[in-house]
């Protein structure tokens, strides 16, 4: 016998059918800000909060903080009068629907670290009406949102699946990739009970093209973590073979290359001087956490980050040993990185492996550089590394006593950066259709 809805989400259903359900994007970073277009594209009012005042006030004045979310976008959002910027939380009691895309980061023991969500929750929590849907979107691990954010929600008095409601859909990006969007990109969503993901369903199937329902928040949770994860350890796969095929002098990206011409049961992999940005490095440590916790080690998992972030030392190792080679050492010789961003033709720098090679070397002694046409201002509080991008010239290049390719950023010239540099190291495969002056060219 099917149990009728309660009343409070057959009004949200009708709120979301017809495009008067008011939504809430909770942090306006990455994920969120493009999430909020995508709502608004839909038809839908949107308030967008963030609790950093600098981004609420540059989106106000129709700015953008995003290397890939134009100007022009914002203030399209602005002049339809749909959309609202704040860091205001009391609106909180205004709106229907409230998806968080806050950051899920490490802390220096490399646990989890759920002080944003927590605190977005708190703060929903304290202006929680009757009829409101909550969706986590930040990535974490599974039974969080059932184990976290319900019982801080529950602490109002209403009940859930009955007052409110809680679901979970992952955010799936991936910035500088043309082909596919926020609203063309599948959407996984999961409730904490039945009710909870009809609705979250239907309000995601209002705005992109694809929604993919399981049984639950756990599996959508799962369901991230496998995706990044699956990314993480193949990544350390071709990173530890670049090792060994470096010392047997094999080149691995022509293996790699031989390999995906095989049609099935491959797909191709690129080795690089780490990992870099918000989800892969972090998310097989919060598996690795929650796999420790319930008395199953992710070994696979822990292992392959080992791998990862241990690739900055083997490139400097190969700097090192291409310096000495020449006669220098690596303390006092001008070394400019290329690249601080964390992959092609973004302006993200978090967890870059070129920041960390930058940290690394002004450990030891190196006179430290870096272009970056997409990042023109470098702030690493983690590493105290602050730096502006300096601009490439013929000059400029001759002066370092060594050029470290961290990113392959189409904007560069590798042909004119090889004729121009005495040395360069090349941890991207970058310089392969370089032909002249290749005596100068390291690959690491």
């Amino acid at each position: 016998m099917m149990h009728a809805d309660p009343p409070a989400a057959v009004e949200l259903l009708d709120k979301i059918a017809t495009r008067t359900a008011r939504i809430a994007i909770v942090g306006l970073g990455y994920a969120g800000l493009p999430l909020a277009e995508v709502f608004w594209d839909a038809g839908f009012a949107i308030l967008g909060l963030d609790i950093d005042p600098q981004r609420i006030a540059r989106l106000r004045r129709g700015e953008s903080y995003l290397g890939h979310f134009a100007a022009e976008r914002v203030r399209r959002l602005l002049d339809s009068g749909r959309f609202e910027p704040s860091d205001d939380a009391g609106r909180l009691h205004m709106i229907d629907a409230a998806i968080l895309c806050v950051p899920t980061p490490l802390t220096p023991a490399r646990d989890p670290d759920l002080s944003a969500v927590i605190a977005a929750a708190e703060s929903i929590a304290r202006h929680l009406r009757p009829g409101q849907l909550i969706v986590l979107e930040s990535t974490t691990y599974p039974g969080t949102t059932r184990t976290i954010l319900q019982p801080l929600l529950d602490k109002s008095g209403r009940r859930c699946g009955v007052d409110f409601f809680l679901a979970y859909s992952p955010e799936r990006e991936d910035p500088g990739n043309r082909q596919f969007t926020t609203a063309t990109i599948p959407r996984v969503v999961g409730g904490v009970d039945t009710v909870s993901g009809r609705l979250a369903v239907a309000l995601f199937a209002a705005a992109v093209r694809q929604v993919v329902p399981v049984s639950s928040a756990e599996v959508a949770e799962a369901c991230k973590i496998l995706e990044n994860t699956y990314r993480a350890v193949n990544i350390a796969l071709v990173n530890e073979l670049k090792v060994l095929y470096d010392r047997m002098d094999i080149d691995i990206c022509e293996v790699i290359d031989a390999a995906r011409t095989k049609p099935f049961g491959f797909q191709p992999f690129w080795p690089g001087p780490g990992w870099g940005g918000h989800c892969i490095p972090i998310d097989p440590f919060y598996l690795a956490w929650v796999g420790r916790k319930f008395g199953a080690p992710a070994r696979f998992v822990e292992l392959a980050g080992e791998i990862n972030t241990a690739m900055p030392a083997f490139v400097l190792a190969k700097l090192t040993d291409a310096l000495n080679d020449r006669g220098k050492a690596v303390r006092g010789s001008r070394i400019c990185v290329l690249g601080v961003a964390y992959k092609r033709d973004v302006d993200d720098s978090r967890e870059s492996p070129g920041v960390e090679l930058l940290h690394l070397l002004r450990q030891k002694g190196a006179d430290i550089h870096y272009n970056d046409p997409h990042v023109p201002q470098l702030r690493d509080d983690r590493h105290a590394v602050y730096l502006q991008s300096e601009p490439l010239s013929e000059a400029f290049l001759r002066q370092q006593d060594g050029v470290l390719i961290a990113v392959d950023h189409s904007a560069y010239d590798w042909d004119w950066i090889v004729a121009h540099s005495p040395l360069v190291v090349d941890t991207r495969n970058a310089t392969r259709g370089v032909t002249r002056h290749r005596e100068r060219i390291i690959r690491a």
